[in-house]
């Protein structure tokens, strides 16, 4: 499932990012890919050594970690470090999919659910779109700034070349606590309903039902 969250980050938030960004020091990408993806991958990334990638890293996994569309869509396990990546006019990543396994020796994670928090307003740059393969076919994504997209890591992907201006991201990476995303689609639709039922009718039989439910089929499902 691919979903897109809105207001990830607040204006203020971005604002204090784009302030870390303009005095950040920048390497090659390539160095943090995968050995499939390595030659596919043109783009430049933070250094995650730096005061502005620290600063960056700690607000961005905190507010999406505390999204509550994040939490009922990836039900998070684990959550990577964001990658803060840049791409130039001319820079891509061509299709690949990730890692299965990510993090270093003594801090693996499953790569389940692949998320992109853009930091760039769409009508700075051109290209640079987030293409994902869906069982229906591509799916293109270039989103606001502060708002995210998260979809199976799985998944065949790439980003198209830029050709004008500068597309600023985040690439996070969760382990999800149910494994299967076609059960973590089933339980994030059934948690909606449950929510709307909490709020229309939070005394009815039906939302007591509901929530019995969704409760049980997180326990059955659930890895942790």
């Amino acid at each position: 499932m691919q979903s897109n969250i809105k207001h990830v980050l607040s204006a203020t938030d971005l604002e204090t990012i784009r302030t870390h960004i303009a005095t950040a020091q920048w390497q090659s990408g390539a160095a943090s890919a995968g050995a499939s993806a390595r030659s596919k991958k043109a783009n430049e990334e933070m250094d995650q050594g730096s005061e502005s990638w620290k600063a960056i890293n700690q607000l961005v996994v905190t507010q999406l970690y505390s999204h509550p569309v994040f939490q009922s869509m990836v039900l998070p396990l684990k959550v990577s470090a964001a990658f803060v990546s840049r791409c130039l006019p001319g820079m891509h990543y061509g299709r690949h999919i990730d890692d299965p396994i990510m993090g270093s020796l003594n801090s693996r994670y499953r790569s389940d659910v692949a998320v992109t928090v853009f930091l760039s307003e769409p009508d700075t740059y051109d290209g640079g779109e987030l293409k994902i393969q869906s069982r229906f076919g591509p799916v293109s994504v270039k989103l606001p700034a502060g708002s995210a997209v998260a979809y199976p890591a799985s998944s065949l992907h790439e980003v198209t070349p830029v050709t004008r201006g500068e597309r600023v991201v985040c690439a996070l990476w969760a382990q999800s606590m149910v494994r299967d995303a076609q059960q973590r689609e089933l339980l994030h639709d059934l948690d909606e309903a449950r929510q709307a039922l909490h709020q229309s009718t939070p005394k009815a039989q039906i939302t007591t039902q509901i929530e019995q439910v969704y409760a049980n089929l997180l326990r059955l499902w659930a890895d942790v």
